[in-house]
């Protein structure tokens, strides 16, 4: 290599750097009115994506994230970049608001259909708003691989389903396609919480109230016992207890109870007669597969059973961290990732 070669490259990255800082910037795709399973109309439909390094000659690194319940593509950047979880050296990323999170379209930020006027959601209706941006704005009619994580895994067991032919590989971490019982009792539980709380006022409340609650379940719900007391004092959660109901940002209730819904009517069989055998035979993705074992928030069986009907690669996390094993097993996730991924 000449003396004069790195000098050039570092030249060369110091222009480029503004197209790469403006791709990874929140972009909305207008879909107009927009569908739902249920019958209803979502009118003036807006999703929120952005995207991160190059789309190849021949469109076939591109690579669909997917946000987590109540989380936004700007809480997923840290995972993504060159040599990251999703890797944006050898992938074209992009990552989508799901609906009802805040940023795409929502029941906090709709004008047409505000608060509790904003139809009800199902998975398979984020993954259709989804579809639309990856086809009708962005040109995209198959991709690399779609992935999440959470209600992230979630969406991307009903791609599969509901789009089967439009991706090479799936990577589902801590989702499920379709809810445990004991899934349902605790997302029931936050549901409940919500619409029977005093200040809710028939979803009309004057300011959201639900960071206590955020951080109530939070706690319950993320890591284990173990692990939980392992790493808080009793004095710590007071302070965070106190902390959380002065928050003045929360995830607003109107939008937490329609991502809610969605995920307690999730079940990718519902058009194949209930059947997970039939669900499982549509899929043409090969699969990947992370759960935690420990996981209170969302029971890995239901992806471990699906795992085993489509012959998928399963990554088993056994540690004391719960729901939140993918980052404190973050480096075991990674490796499989990538290497799913390079196959």
């Amino acid at each position: 290599m000449s003396p004069g070669k790195p000098l050039w490259a570092a030249r060369w990255l110091l222009l480029l750097l503004p197209a790469f800082l403006e791709a990874q910037q929140l972009k909305f795709a207008s879909l107009g009115d927009i569908k739902l399973e249920n019958g209803a109309v979502l009118r003036e439909c807006r999703v929120g994506y952005r995207t991160f390094g190059i789309l190849n000659a021949q469109k076939s690194n591109a690579l669909l994230v997917l946000t987590w319940a109540g989380g936004t593509t700007e809480q997923l950047r840290d995972a993504i970049g060159p040599g990251k979880l999703f890797d944006s050296a050898e992938n074209f990323v992009i990552a989508v608001d799901a609906l009802a999170n805040g940023v795409s379209s929502s029941p906090s930020n709709s004008a047409a259909q505000p608060r509790t006027r904003f139809p009800k959601i199902a998975m398979r209706d984020m993954v259709e708003t989804e579809h639309q941006l990856l086809t009708r704005v962005l040109g995209l009619n198959h991709v690399k691989a779609v992935a999440g994580v959470s209600m992230g895994g979630m969406q991307t067991f009903q791609w599969i389903v509901s789009y089967p032919g439009f991706m090479d590989k799936a990577i589902a971490i801590v989702g499920s396609p379709r809810l445990a019982p004991y899934d349902l009792v605790h997302w029931s539980m936050q549901r409940d919480a919500i619409v029977h709380d005093a200040r809710w006022q028939g979803g009309n409340y004057k300011q959201n109230f639900t960071a206590s609650q955020e951080f109530e379940f939070g706690a319950v719900l993320l890591s284990t016992p173990e692990d939980y007391n392992a790493h808080h004092t009793r004095e710590q959660v007071w302070e965070g207890l106190r902390t959380a109901s002065l928050a003045p940002h929360s995830v607003d209730a109107n939008d937490k109870l329609r991502q809610v819904e969605a995920m307690l009517r999730l079940d990718i069989s519902d058009r194949f007669s209930g059947s997970m055998e039939q669900a499982a035979a549509a899929v043409k993705a090969n699969t990947l597969i992370v759960v935690a074992t420990q996981d209170h928030t969302v029971t890995p069986q239901p992806a471990i059973d699906f795992a085993r009907m489509l012959h998928a690669e399963v990554v088993t996390l056994e540690g004391a961290c719960g729901h939140l094993s993918p980052g404190c097993e973050g480096a075991k996730v990674e490796q499989a990732v990538h290497k799913f991924l390079q196959q």
